[in-house]
């Protein structure tokens, strides 16, 4: 029951090269403590401080490319540094459907991680529809890919406009950003802190077990 009750929300851009990077270890993370991972596919928060790549002096934007060369090199995974689909045209298309996923009790997790695996490694738009229907199909199936649907269901709408609120709410200004407990952990380099934040909850959660039964 203890371990049940842990949670780790993941607010995170689809499009974002550091949310790709940290999905496979925050995946491992939340698995090694028992915690359940919820997502919450949102885009950066301008009321809050957060600024979109493009719109970044020439500086940090060169600098921005310098991490995720270093970051692929370290974590020996795929990325362009320049793909073809980026900036997207949006990336509403590809949240929602993630967020149709995860209400339908399929497995967003690895859709979510295709997707982005082929924005940044597979030069694919993941804009485009039957790109997302493709992806869908493969990972998920035919119930997934009946999922792709532009606009989509009100109610998965009113979640992500929920996500975004949420963000908001809570302060979050740049993805990914992890939540547990409420508190939150800006960045994947931030994992070993989720950690130690999911390790430390689950002990309260069981020394409170034990004296509510004792």
């Amino acid at each position: 029951m203890a371990e049940a009750a842990l949670k780790l929300e993941i607010f995170y851009g689809i499009s974002s090269p550091w949310a790709y990077f940290g999905a496979p270890r925050a995946v491992e993370v939340a698995r090694t403590h028992g915690a359940a991972i919820v997502l919450r596919p949102i885009r950066i928060i301008e009321a809050n401080g957060g600024i979109p790549l493009r719109s970044r002096p020439d500086a940090r934007q060169s600098y921005h490319a310098v991490e995720l060369d270093r970051w692929r090199r370290y974590l020996d995974m795929p990325l362009n540094l320049t793909p073809k689909f980026y900036p997207c045209a949006t990336i509403e298309r590809a949240a929602q459907l993630i967020i149709a996923a995860q209400k339908a009790g399929l497995d967003a997790i690895s859709l979510s991680f295709a997707i982005q695996r082929a924005l940044w490694s597979e030069e694919r738009d993941i804009a485009d529809l039957e790109t997302l229907r493709a992806i869908a199909q493969a990972v998920l199936g035919s119930e997934g890919a009946a999922l792709v649907r532009d606009p989509q269901r009100q109610d998965i709408v009113a979640e992500w406009q929920g996500n975004l609120a949420e963000a908001e709410r809570l302060g979050i200004f740049g993805t990914p950003t992890y939540v547990v407990n409420g508190e939150l952990f800006w960045g994947q380099d931030r994992l070993e802190f989720v950690s130690r934040a999911l390790a430390a909850l689950k002990h309260q959660i069981s020394s409170s077990a034990v004296r509510t039964s004792a």
